[in-house]
């Protein structure tokens, strides 16, 4: 028998979430004698613990345990989130929020502004990327975590906030009150034309807003000459399930069914289909695909190569194929619970295994899975039982059993510096040495960013420092081949001789990053990104899947 956890000790949360909340509704929930029974136990199981246990309770505290026991007892992605919570969680579905209009990141104690938000109310007022919040209003800024900054400048639309900055450029401090203005969170970023006919769009999470996102940058893209799209699922959580729907229905034809939805409620039980008019009818389309996309992003993928209509590159999905809809407690909190389950169009379900209640082995083996499909592809194919071994439109074989498996695998070769590089030493380095030389940096480059793409290169001292950066955090570089072992982090000087320029691709794309954002960084660091760089050795795959729907024969497509 399991030990039950101290949150299955207090589930009189009941009478709050159903007797307090739905009132004059509870009579609706009760039409199971069973439940009603439960429900006055654990009423009077709360009246006996106010009453008589040792030490006060604060009711509010037994609420939260005994819900978070409730939910804890279920599937592993519903969940309740409390109050102070539930207001982030609503703006990252709805796409805006009240803020002030600026992108900041907390290297270290002090958060520092990257840019702010064009025609927002902080470019308008004259705050500069670069600039520190030390306060905001009468209350020192320096030491708050990047959510407690984040909560205390945003707020009901047409409020004000002050806001002290630091500007190292100028050595002083600079006072806004700024008026909180809607401030729209974009979830499709970095759009840009790789070459003379490839795209690039990247989401990075599903928003309501995230098709009209996607509409604009795909139709500014196709006006600069797109003929192929690569689209960057990676690290996309989910979020909206309609918005995968209606973008891929930009991309299938007519009836062509998008996703499945199966519940108890008839109202759950429903196909959604693709109509006619989508924008990118026969296109050639790569998407990319990692552990860290998932449920809305398998929906769209998933969908995508169901129906032969996109090449799928990267690394297996995270495999999250339940349906969440959310229950307003009344003080704000909101319960967000499965109700449903979601399939492919070829009947594929993609969540993985689990059991009720058991959310620690649920993550373990899930990990376990994702890892062996990455690491060790043959065999996690040869595992998956005939079962969960389904055709797409035109006899492809795709894999259910969790997750979506990519149509080509791209697996890392733990050997290779690359791989430590991308483990975070990068990152780490730049924002480093950005912290040293920001200055000089801003002065030299702040306002010609499509310069410094083109021009900025890493100095082979910059590129030396980072080797000695990369020493202290336990790389070593040796000249005796013999000593190479990279288990132990220990590779040859000439591997990384000939890694120079990866090593600066990436440290020039993390620069721009800090000094510009994303949407500057992110066609640098695809030249130094070894899942994109095979992708865009990929097309003809990709073209050959296009063919089945422009009406033309298609040959054999590739796959590893």
């Amino acid at each position: 028998m399991k030990r039950l956890s101290k949150h299955h000790i207090f589930p009189a949360v009941l009478l709050i979430a159903f007797g307090a909340v739905l009132g004059v509704q509870l009579d609706t929930y009760l039409t199971d004698e069973d439940l009603g029974t439960q429900l006055d136990k654990m009423r009077q199981a709360l009246v006996v613990m106010n009453k008589e246990y040792v030490d006060p309770l604060d009711a509010a505290d037994v609420a939260e345990e005994g819900i978070e026991g409730m939910i804890g007892s279920l599937d592993p992605h519903s969940t309740y989130i409390p109050a102070d919570r539930a207001e982030d969680v609503k703006d990252q579905y709805q796409g805006s929020f009240g803020g002030i209009g600026i992108v900041f990141e907390v290297p270290n104690d002090t958060a520092r502004v990257i840019s702010p938000v064009a025609g927002g109310p902080s470019e308008e007022m004259g705050v500069m990327a670069g600039d520190r919040i030390v306060g905001i209003e009468d209350s020192s800024a320096v030491g708050l975590s990047s959510n407690e900054i984040q909560n205390s400048l945003k707020g009901e639309i047409g409020t004000e906030v002050r806001i002290t900055v630091y500007r190292p450029t100028m050595d002083d401090r600079l006072d806004f009150t700024l008026t909180r203005e809607e401030i729209e969170t974009q979830s499709v970023r970095s759009p840009y034309m790789v070459d003379e006919q490839t795209g690039y769009i990247n989401i990075t999470r599903f928003t309501m807003k995230t098709h009209d996102e996607f509409r604009e940058a795909a139709s500014t893209l196709l006006d600069q000459g797109m003929e192929r799209l690569v689209l960057d699922l990676r690290g996309n959580p989910g979020g909206v399930m309609r918005s995968s729907w209606q973008i891929a229905n930009e991309m299938l034809g007519e009836e062509m069914t998008i996703v499945e939805t199966k519940g108890r409620s008839e109202q759950m039980n429903r196909t959604i289909s693709a109509r006619p008019g989508g924008m990118l009818a026969d296109q050639p389309i790569i998407v990319l695909v990692n552990r860290g996309s998932a449920s809305a992003s398998e929906i769209l993928s998933g969908a995508l190569q169901d129906h032969d209509r996109a090449f799928i590159v990267g690394r297996r999905t995270f495999g999250k194929g339940l349906i969440q809809k959310q229950f307003d407690l009344g003080d704000k909190s909101v319960l967000q619970m499965t109700v449903g389950r979601y399939y492919t169009p070829v009947g594929r379900l993609i969540q993985s295994p689990y059991e009720r209640g058991d959310r620690e082995n649920y993550y373990q083996d899930k990990f376990s899975t994702i890892n062996q499909a990455t690491y060790h592809l043959n065999d996690y194919r040869d595992s998956i039982p005939d079962s969960l071994a389904y055709q797409t439109d035109h006899g492809r074989t795709v894999f259910g059993g969790g997750g979506i498996l990519p149509d080509y695998v791209v697996q890392p070769d733990t050997t290779a510096l690359t791989h430590l590089v991308q483990s975070g030493l990068d990152y780490a380095f730049a924002r480093k040495y950005f912290t040293e030389h920001e200055t000089d940096l801003r002065e030299t480059w702040q306002e010609r960013p499509e310069d410094f793409q083109a021009s900025f290169k890493p100095s082979e001292d910059m590129i030396d420092a980072f080797w000695s950066f990369a020493g202290e955090n336990g790389v070593e570089i040796t000249e005796n081949p013999d000593s190479v072992n990279t288990s132990e982090r220990v590779y040859a000087a000439q591997t990384a001789q000939e890694e120079k320029d990866f090593v600066a691709t990436r440290v020039k794309g993390y620069l721009a990053r800090l000094m510009y954002g994303r949407g500057v960084a992110r066609p640098i660091l695809n030249r130094a990104d070894p899942i994109f760089q095979e992708a865009m050795s990929l097309w003809s795959s990709s073209q050959d899947l296009a063919a089945y729907h422009s009406k033309t024969a298609a040959p054999s497509i590739q796959q590893n």
